[in-house]
């Protein structure tokens, strides 16, 4: 531990985002990075705690105190080789985690001022890749042959331990780009698809096969390979049966997002197929990850004005004792794109759409109260009996994903991922493709 007493005289700075008039004129990161010197004194505020909770809360198990602590004495080698120990994918993790380990971290539960393990763990790799740490590697072969269908988090990093265990392995993809969430989910201005890229070219200078367009029937997997990893995701998003449901202009978030990815890739659409927020007045229904990436996307394509409802209550500002540590913290999030200009309003359900000659004019909400169930389980939902109707051109329905239902497979068949779970996070995502990749290695080897 190069300096023990950093975290009482080096007080928590996060690189922010870039000013929100220049960042909503274009597709670009949002996320800005401090200089050399501020991160590595940022590493240094890491107390070494005898019982790393961060470690404890990370689906990897990251190893936070050992990277930063090799960060602050400028090894960024050596921090790059402790964080890919646990981690396939740190410029993804570093980007889009809601950093567990930084709700865990100690200087979080005493003073409210985390050490900034997310974007130290972005500037190592950043680091790495810059100063050439990150060579491909062949691996010996074992002879055996291994398929992952879907390349998402999950799938990719299946395929990187697969191929590192030495299988050839084989992935396929649906769409026309290898990514799955991470390339057609997630928005630009969060995730660059040029760090997509540079991390597939490594691994397929590793000897891991792609092969796109290429939709797999989970009834009938494909011949010639000894074990399989499921890695479709959750492809099923919530939608919303009420009245008026079938008018123009409502759509799933996904459809949106996956299609202004594409356009950002050079693809182009018909003015009847695309799905476009300019000069409207759009409605986002959904409160998570999903609807804030639907805000910062209708911005930057233009909206006449922005308005996020929720069905649930507001959470609490700063904390809330009703999920204390180690339970993940229920609070408000104000993300990036909230910042950018948008009305949000919670505790409204969504009665029905309205609409003019087939297209939607807006959607009638009312007021619902949440009480406390007799049994202490789930709240019940009270409607009040006070409705309005919301105007809006555009609605995009972001209210999650329903968790996939599979068929039974053979026992050289394993699932991963949100495939498994339901809708989760990138990073445990990752964690479970890595697992299943172990799983496989010990299935195979008897």
């Amino acid at each position: 531990m190069g300096n023990p007493k950093a975290f009482l005289t080096v007080p928590r700075q996060e690189a922010g985002y870039r000013p929100v008039h220049d960042r909503i004129l274009d597709f670009g990161e949002v996320e800005q990075t401090l200089n050399t010197s501020d991160r590595k004194l940022q590493a240094s505020r890491c107390m070494d705690c005898g019982v790393p909770f961060c470690h404890w809360a990370c689906p990897l198990g990251n190893r936070p105190p050992e990277f930063q602590d090799a960060m602050y004495k400028g090894k960024w080698k050596e921090a790059y080789e402790i964080l890919s120990m646990t981690n396939d994918f740190p410029e993804f993790t570093g980007r889009i985690c809601p950093a567990l380990c930084e709700k865990s971290c100690v200087l979080k539960l005493a003073i409210d001022a985390p050490v900034t393990i997310r974007e130290d763990e972005a500037a190592v790799i950043e680091a790495a890749f810059r100063e050439g740490y990150i060579k491909p590697v062949k691996y010996p072969r074992n002879g055996m042959r291994t398929a992952v269908i879907g390349s998402g988090p999950a799938g990719l990093a299946a395929a990187s331990q697969l191929n590192r265990k030495g299988y050839e392995v084989t992935v396929f993809e649906k769409d026309e780009y290898i990514g799955g969430l991470l390339r057609f989910g997630i928005p630009n201005f969060k995730l660059n698809k040029a760090i997509i890229d540079r991390r597939l070219a490594v691994m397929e200078a590793e000897g891991i096969i792609f092969r796109t367009r290429e939709e797999i029937s989970l009834d009938k997997l494909p011949e010639g390979f000894d074990a399989y990893c499921i890695c479709t995701g959750t492809p099923q998003a919530r939608d919303l049966d009420v009245p008026g449901r079938e008018l123009k202009g409502i759509h799933l978030a996904m459809e949106m997002l996956a299609q202004q990815n594409r356009v950002l890739a050079g693809q182009s659409f018909g003015k009847a197929e695309r799905i476009t927020a300019q000069g409207k007045k759009v409605l986002v229904i959904g409160g998570g990850d999903t609807g804030s990436d639907c805000i910062g996307t209708s911005i930057r394509q233009g909206a006449a004005g922005v308005t996020q409802i929720e069905i649930m209550p507001k959470p609490p500002v700063g904390s809330n004792p009703a999920t204390p540590w180690p339970q993940w913290p229920v609070v408000l999030k104000t993300s990036s794109s909230h910042e950018e200009g948008c009305i949000r309003r919670w505790s409204l359900n969504t009665c029905r759409f309205t609409g003019d000659h087939g297209k939607v004019t807006g959607a009638e909400v009312e007021e619902v109260e949440w009480v406390p169930s007799g049994d202490g389980g789930r709240p019940v939902m009270k409607p009040s009996g006070k409705k309005e109707i919301i105007k809006a051109d555009l609605v995009l329905l972001a209210m999650g994903f329903l968790k996939p239902v599979h068929p039974e497979y053979p026992e050289n068949v394993f699932i991963a991922g949100d495939a498994a779970t339901g809708a989760s996070l990138v990073v445990k995502c990752i964690a479970s493709g890595r697992k299943a990749a172990a799983d496989m290695d010990s299935y195979l080897r008897g």
